[in-house]
């Protein structure tokens, strides 16, 4: 495994110069910020990654303030109170995109916010106090006790809400085989647990956050 600043030179080459690859860079939120944001963002947030996923992205963006709409507002506790009336609803509003699938995993989801909220005065909270270092742990959590959102759809669903942390995108995979840290792509927690080590090491050398070095290895590809 090489230091994390050979693996910074080889994006910097590839994307043309250091100045050209940090404003390719995201800055997440605070952790402030993160406790702040309020539960129906969260879940909001949930159903949009779930939608758009096996779908074209641009149609769910099209359909989504419909979508906003017909689930009242992604309210945790409205949306988690949804009962079979409600699902018919949503499974004959031509405005959504009615999976019934995706529409069940939204309510399931639903409770586990209001739940997560409830214990922790707030999900966003909750997010917010999980350590950086164990980061896989907040992934599996997430993947088994929410609906559908395991694998690479929690991992965006939490980039896109600005928490500090990785997704295992095709050329991130990539360069943690070159780096012998995994030899396939990862499947077990023996394999996750060994790329959260690289993480680990990775930002204690460069002072920088999981999303970033994410996005540098990604962009040494």
């Amino acid at each position: 495994m090489r230091d994390f600043e050979d693996i910074y030179t080889i994006a910097v080459d590839r994307k043309g110069g250091q100045s050209a690859l940090e404003e390719l860079l995201l800055t997440p939120l605070t952790p402030v910020q993160l406790a702040a944001t309020d539960d129906d963002r969260w879940l909001a947030a949930m159903a949009k990654c779930l939608f758009q996923a096996g779908f074209n992205w641009k149609v769910i963006e099209a359909k989504w303030p419909d979508t906003e709409a017909a689930f009242d507002g992604f309210t945790t506790a409205k949306v988690a109170a949804y009962h079979d009336d409600d699902v018919d609803r949503l499974l004959s509003d031509k405005r959504i995109v009615r999976n019934g699938a995706k529409i069940m995993a939204v309510i399931e989801n639903a409770r586990f916010v209001h739940k997560i909220a409830g214990d922790h005065d707030g999900f966003g909270k909750f997010i917010a106090n999980w350590p950086a270092e164990t980061h896989n742990e907040l992934l599996d959590f997430i993947a088994k006790q929410g609906a559908r959102l395991g694998s690479v759809t929690g991992q965006r669903m939490l980039r896109q809400m600005g928490r500090d942390g990785y997704i295992l995108s095709p050329d991130v995979i990539a360069r943690l085989m070159a780096e012998g840290i995994v030899d396939k792509p990862p499947a077990s927690k023996r394999d996750l647990a060994a790329i959260q080590k690289a993480f680990n090491d990775w930002m204690a050398q460069s002072g920088r956050g999981l999303t970033q070095i994410s996005q540098i290895l990604a962009y040494s590809v």
